[in-house]
């Protein structure tokens, strides 16, 4: 039987492929420490579950499809608070920031066509720009050179051809944790502006930034109305990831059309969960600087284990929980298989997400892994010890 040829060129998220080894080891008895998703353990805030709690609607009907308006005024008021004026034509409500993300691709890339997109990149943009038939054309950074740092003229301009339609960043990043300043994101949105692109800025993990700088959005910034597209969503903001309630935010009208077409063929997001996910937006600001404070401590504390592993190499992270780094091993998935079925550490092993599909270029990120700080401080600690000792063991043998 015949499958399609843009699925057939997708892979298996890196962050799941290796779950079935996974319930193999925890049926043996081995615990793992799970660095590989992007799952907080931070609890989400109670204002979801009050909410849960007091629906009281006699039918769960269909939601509209562009979102419940409780939900827009919701993100309107959030917006707001950081000088963003949104009205709810300006927003699409989906299931998730991946739909949200799928939802542009669908409706800005055609068959042939070429998204810039800095490596490594979350693995999710390859897939949604794969079944839109066209193609990521990376823009190459590295850690020890430049910090994964690429925002200039000279790095994406020349990248730029007549297959060109967008410019895609994630800010701050996943997996790199590096953080735009206010003139790196402004010459980004000129650079499209310029080239007629359209820009797509992730920006999931905003509230994750550790340097004191004020929270950033590209919407903040007059005059790119057409060209912007921003992605958001509650799951990592709010440690909410199970709701799968994510936003499409742009205000080029003929954009929202277009993709308001994608939410009409799904019909509609959870009801409940968008009344819920409303109510997270009541929290206040002293919730996300205690979370902030938690995330900051767990980055330091794995980046101080980091530096004790011999050979691993890798850029401090500005922002988001993740840390990308090269491992001394020749192939991350190996190692990852090894971990999984022959190796334990005192009933303890490690899980990670390994590197090669966060790039496009053939032949990078192969020793590369990407592990987020999701973890309490403690069992963060216990992990990279254990990533320590897995490390002279495996090499030792090859």
């Amino acid at each position: 039987m015949k499958f399609s040829s843009k699925m057939k060129r997708c892979g298996l998220s890196p962050m799941r492929k290796f779950n079935g080894y996974a319930a193999n080891a925890e049926a043996r008895g081995i615990n793992i420490y799970h660095l590989n998703i992007g799952q907080p353990d931070i609890h989400t805030p109670k204002a979801y579950y009050d909410s849960l709690r007091d629906y009281s609607d006699p039918v769960i009907a269909y939601a509209p499809s562009q979102g419940i308006p409780v939900l827009q005024d919701a993100v309107c008021r959030y917006y707001s608070g950081i000088g963003v004026t949104l009205e709810r034509k300006d927003i699409l409500i989906a299931t998730g920031g991946s739909e949200a993300l799928q939802m542009a691709i669908a409706s800005i890339l055609d068959d042939g066509d070429e998204i810039l997109i800095p490596e490594p990149f979350y693995p999710n943009y390859h897939t949604a720009v794969t079944l839109a038939g066209a193609f990521v054309h990376p823009i190459p950074t590295s850690a020890p050179e430049d910090g994964y740092r690429f925002a200039s003229r000279e790095n994406i301009e020349p990248l730029i051809n007549e297959h060109t339609r967008a410019i895609m960043i994630t800010n701050p990043g996943n997996p790199t944790g590096t953080v735009l300043s206010r003139e790196e994101l402004g010459l980004l949105l000129d650079i499209a502006k310029e080239h007629d692109l359209f820009i797509l800025c992730d920006e999931v993990y905003r509230e994750f930034v550790y340097g004191g700088e004020p929270l950033l959005s590209a919407l903040q910034y007059p005059g790119y109305e057409d060209n912007l597209i921003v992605i958001d969503s509650v799951s990592k903001r709010f440690s909410a990831c199970g709701a799968r309630i994510g936003i499409l935010i742009s205000k080029n009208e003929e954009f929202m059309s277009e993709a308001l077409k994608w939410c009409q063929c799904r019909l509609a997001v959870s009801s409940t969960d968008q009344v819920a996910a409303a109510a997270l937006y009541s929290v206040g600001s002293d919730y996300f600087a205690a979370v902030r404070e938690e995330y900051k401590a767990r980055r330091d504390a794995m980046v101080e284990k980091l530096e004790q592993i011999p050979g691993v190499q890798f850029a401090r992270p500005e922002g988001a929980f993740y840390i990308m780094a090269a491992l001394p091993v020749d192939d991350a998935d190996k190692f990852q298989l090894w971990l999984l079925n022959e190796f334990d550490d005192n009933g303890d092993t490690v899980m990670f997400a390994c590197g090669e599909p966060f790039y496009a270029t053939p032949g990078r990120g192969i020793n590369e892994v990407r592990m987020a700080y999701v973890l309490k401080k403690e069992d963060l600690e216990r992990a990279l010890d254990v990533l320590k000792v897995a490390l002279e063991k495996y090499n030792k043998q090859l």
